[in-house]
């Protein structure tokens, strides 16, 4: 009989082979607790040999549980493995997932009406959601299908947990530690919202739903914009007169071409504050000053060592620590308060200013 025909091994062959009841293999599998460690290796040694593996398709229908968490994910999936910090975000979840004895699924959205069903469909007990906007249709899916899940700063949303830092009091924290009253401050911004427009605006030109930066639909963005106001208005620079370079994406290319679009911009050579939502895009904003000799302060957001070796005050907020705490929200189903301890860090590498939020 050739391989492809062969048949596949069941539980009572495995019994037969074992001289066991097939329940007592099921248990093996299952319960192990309830069977007796000598009987349990006979087992396992008797499916060894005829190449049996539980069906775990099957499983899953009997027990109700698949033993997969679903990762739902609004960027294009080679973006978890490209970005340096939603790296360490999915890691951080892989360390739990393995710890828990559970497998990770990638879920990837559009933006469009597929992206419900094809959440929902996913063969998961469980959600992690990466931060979208605020009119997400998934939210209130997710929130309704009954399955514990956990976002990785928000939106806040009823029937989930919402695991990040307070980024408008790091915002205005770090923005405060540079010398806002001796440099011209630039923003360097992700986006606002699902159309990821970019361009160089004012604080003046933020459109008027968007003039209370709280309601900005990419929340971490709101809240950031949120914070710098908060410290430059306390500096005494008036918020309708800076400039902010809005980018699509959280990719140091867009970084360095922010930061010449705003150099163009501003009326002298004076030095500059740039204030940048994350360390790739404050790399890619030095690289900029750095070819057109500009003098700068640069500010970032990961307390990564390259931003630190680059002379960079950087947030410090760990994604692969928010990644374990999704992980764990969204196995356990526990709605527990989970404060993400932040630090600004100064290019030394010292804390610049220690947080709780």
């Amino acid at each position: 009989m050739p391989p492809s025909a062969r048949r596949r091994p069941t539980v009572k062959d495995v019994a037969r082979h074992a001289g066991v009841a097939p329940m007592t293999v099921s248990y093996a599998f299952n319960q192990p607790a309830r069977v007796a460690k000598a009987t349990r290796t006979r087992v396992l040694d008797a499916a060894a040999q005829l190449g049996y593996r539980p069906d775990s398709t099957a499983r899953a229908l009997r027990s109700g549980r698949t033993q997969q968490l679903g990762v739902v994910v609004g960027e294009h999936l080679s973006y978890l493995f490209d970005d340096p910090q939603a790296a360490q975000f999915l890691a951080g979840i892989t360390d739990v997932s393995v710890d828990e004895d559970f497998g990770v699924v990638l879920i990837p959205t559009r933006g469009d009406a597929s992206d419900v069903d094809r959440v929902l469909a996913a063969a998961v007990d469980g959600y992690v959601l990466w931060t979208t906007v605020a009119d997400d249709p998934v939210l209130a899916a997710v929130a309704r299908s009954g399955r514990p899940a956990a976002i990785q700063g928000g939106p806040a949303h009823r029937g989930l947990v919402c695991i990040g830092p307070d980024d408008r009091a790091a915002a205005a924290a770090v923005a405060s530690a540079t010398p806002l009253d001796q440099a011209t401050p630039v923003v360097i911004s992700f986006p606002l919202d699902r159309r990821r427009a970019d361009g160089v605006l004012r604080g003046r030109d933020l459109p008027a739903d968007l003039m209370d930066l709280e309601a900005v639909p990419f929340p971490v963005t709101g809240a950031r914009l949120a914070g710098y106001r908060d410290a430059l208005i306390e500096a005494g620079w008036l918020w309708d007169d800076v400039r902010i370079a809005v980018v699509q994406r959280n990719q140091r290319k867009l970084g360095e071409a922010a930061a010449a679009a705003l150099l163009q911009t501003l009326p002298g050579a004076g030095p500059v504050v740039v204030l940048a939502m994350s360390d790739e895009l404050a790399l890619g904003a030095h690289s900029t000053l750095s070819r057109s000799r500009q003098d700068g302060v640069l500010t970032g957001w990961d307390g990564s060592a390259e931003a630190a070796a680059a002379g960079i005050l950087s947030v410090a907020a760990s994604l692969r620590e928010q990644g374990r705490a999704c992980a764990r929200a969204a196995i356990s189903g526990k709605v527990e308060r989970h404060q993400v301890h932040w630090a600004v860090v100064a290019p030394a590498g010292r804390p610049a200013d220690d947080r709780n939020s």
